[in-house]
Order: C-alpha cells, then sequence, then structure tokens
C-alpha cells in the first residue's frame, strides 16, 4: 500500500484473517455541549501472535458520567460472528454494526448493557498523526489517525435501559492498528475548544520498548486552527524538537517548528478515568486510564508573535497506557 493512499483508504481495515499478531480498532467519541458527559464506543478485532484461530471481535463501551458516575461494558465474538471491510467502512461483530455515518449495537458484561444508536455527520477531512509515508512501514508498529474529526452525533446511548439523548455532541470517528500496542504513551485530543468549535488537537507521547531498551519519548502534535493545520510530526521533529512528560493524571508537552510554537496541558482528577485491560498480541496486557472529561490548555505562538491561548475544560480525550498497576484506577472492562 502506497503511503498517500492512507487519505483514501483512511477506514479500510488492514486486518487479514489467519494473520495472527494484530489489532485493529475504530472508536467513536463525543462530548455534550455545555454538561460534564461523553462517551466512547469501540469496535475491535484482536488477533493473538500465539493462536491466529483464536482471533476475536470485541465491544468496548463507555458513557462517560461525572455526577451520576461513569459506566463500562465489553463484548467478545468469534471472529465467524464478525465483519470487517477491506474496500470501506463496513464493521460487524456480532449484531452491532458500524459504517460511515452510522453505528448501533451493544455490550454486555459484569451485569451492566450499554447500547447506542448514532449517527455522525458533517466534520472535516481525515487528520493523521504521523507523516503518510509512515502508514506504509514497519515502523511504527502501531498506526492511528482520526477519520472524521469534529463530527455531530445525533441519537441516543443507554445504560441498563437508562436512555441519554444524544443531539449535537461534538467529536470525532477513529481508527488504529497494529502488531503491538505502543509499550507507554499519553494521548491526547480535543474535538472543539471552547471558544473556538471549529479547532481540533490530536498529539500524543510514547515509547518503545526494543530489548531491555527505551527509546527516547517521540511527541507528534498536530493543531487544526483557524484554517490552518499545524502539522509538528515527523520522526526527527516528535522526537529532537518537541517534549513531552506525563504522570498518571497529568501531561505536558511543547513542539517548535521555526518561529511556531504550541505548548499545552492537559489534566484530570483521578475520578474521571475508568481502567480499561488492553491485551496486547505478542501477549500479555496493558492497563489504559481513559476519560473524556479531562481539561486542556493550548498556547499557540504564531509566525507573527501573536499568541492565541485554547481552552476546553471539560471536553478532552487523556488516556495512559501503562504496565503499572499502581495508578489506582479500577480497572472496569
Amino acid at each position: 500500500m502506497p503511503g498517500p493512499s492512507v487519505l483514501h483508504d483512511f477506514n479500510h481495515a488492514r486486518f487479514v484473517p489467519g494473520a495472527g499478531g494484530f489489532y485493529e480498532s475504530w472508536f467513536q467519541r463525543a462530548n455534550h455541549p455545555s454538561q460534564p458527559l461523553a462517551f466512547w464506543i469501540r469496535y475491535t478485532v484482536f488477533s493473538p501472535a500465539s493462536d491466529p484461530n483464536a482471533a476475536i471481535g470485541e465491544l468496548w463501551a463507555v458513557r462517560f458520567d461525572s455526577r451520576a458516575g461513569h459506566s463500562a461494558a465489553k463484548s467478545e465474538w468469534p471472529l465467524a460472528r464478525s465483519r470487517f471491510s477491506r474496500d470501506r467502512l463496513d464493521v460487524q461483530i456480532g449484531e452491532s454494526v458500524l459504517a460511515d455515518g452510522k453505528l448501533r449495537g451493544a455490550a454486555n458484561s459484569g451485569g451492566r448493557r450499554i447500547a447506542w444508536d448514532l449517527g455522525y455527520e458533517g466534520g472535516q477531512g481525515p487528520l493523521l498523526l504521523m507523516p503518510p509515508g509512515l502508514y506504509a512501514r514497519g515502523f511504527p508498529r502501531a498506526k492511528s489517525l482520526v477519520g472524521v474529526p469534529n463530527c455531530i452525533y445525533r441519537g441516543w446511548i443507554e445504560v441498563d435501559g437508562q436512555r441519554t439523548a444524544v443531539d449535537g455532541w461534538q467529536g470525532s470517528q477513529n481508527h488504529n492498528w497494529g502488531v503491538r500496542h505502543t509499550d507507554a504513551y499519553a494521548y491526547g485530543q480535543v474535538c472543539g475548544f471552547d471558544d473556538a468549535a471549529d479547532s481540533f488537537l490530536e498529539v500524543a507521547t510514547g515509547r518503545l520498548r526494543i530489548g531491555p531498551w527505551w527509546t527516547p519519548r517521540m511527541t507528534p502534535v498536530v493543531l487544526r486552527h483557524a484554517g490552518r493545520e499545524y502539522a509538528f510530526n515527523s520522526l526527527l521533529q516528535s522526537t529532537l524538537r518537541a517534549r513531552g512528560r506525563y504522570g498518571l493524571f497529568h501531561w505536558d508537552f511543547a513542539s517548535k517548528q521555526g518561529a511556531v510554537r504550541i505548548e499545552g496541558r492537559i489534566e484530570a482528577p483521578r475520578e474521571a478515568f475508568i481502567g480499561l485491560r488492553y491485551a496486547n498480541p505478542p501477549g500479555g496486557s496493558k492497563h489504559c486510564l481513559n476519560t473524556k472529561l479531562a481539561r486542556c490548555e493550548l498556547r499557540l505562538r504564531q509566525e507573527d508573535g501573536r499568541e492565541v491561548i485554547l481552552r476546553a475544560e471539560q471536553r478532552a480525550a487523556f488516556e495512559i497506557l501503562t504496565d503499572d498497576p499502581g495508578h489506582g484506577v479500577a480497572i472496569r472492562a
């Protein structure tokens, strides 16, 4: 697959049945326009390296609600009950479906059921967290992109029979895949800032382990603001001209390109997070600490020296992937 084609087949499945050591996910997320409410729904295929015949489809769902409490559920289905199209966005896991502009389904675990019937429209063109050519290469081993930034969701999400209407929630449709998870990372996304509804941020800080050694931190940043895309995401830029430092619940990052500088902070209290267990294709598992109700403050210095400050008080995505079990966040799915 030539690199530039990723802009045209960004949502097509990369998974090949029978291939072991692979994961692929399409996740959808959105925030209520004014209340601390959000959802995150993930359709996944997981194939362990040790046994490709044990590949499964997974459904994950979280409703974030800082007032009533967060809810999570996960279902697993045999690959024979799943479909992942390689020429369009067409995913089916059990009876749950995902296609361009719509998703419907349910996940059940631990006595909890989360169901959804949602449509999305509008938004911007695909956003690549890496340069296009890297999507066709073996490094990095995990790929990520935003299929539809800043789209608008309508429909409903239901937790144990209690339905929440979704009307005008702003969010994104996303796609990621790889042969193993990034060994340690922080990931952030803002779909519309409080005073800049059309602006969009995608950022990560990650490290890879190669044998006993760790790579330097890599911090790609892509910001769309005021009709312009600032893509600070080449390997050289992300490694040598950027910085990213994070703890369990806070993260500072910055990148500079010529006279343009982006620096920001994403943070949330422990109670804003929900814990998820991600199986890793080579074996073992990781803990993902996940919230969609974080705060982000971003400072953009432009070529002419002017500075813009963008804030999202309760609508930033913030995820930490870790092996450290001492984070104190309950694993819910």
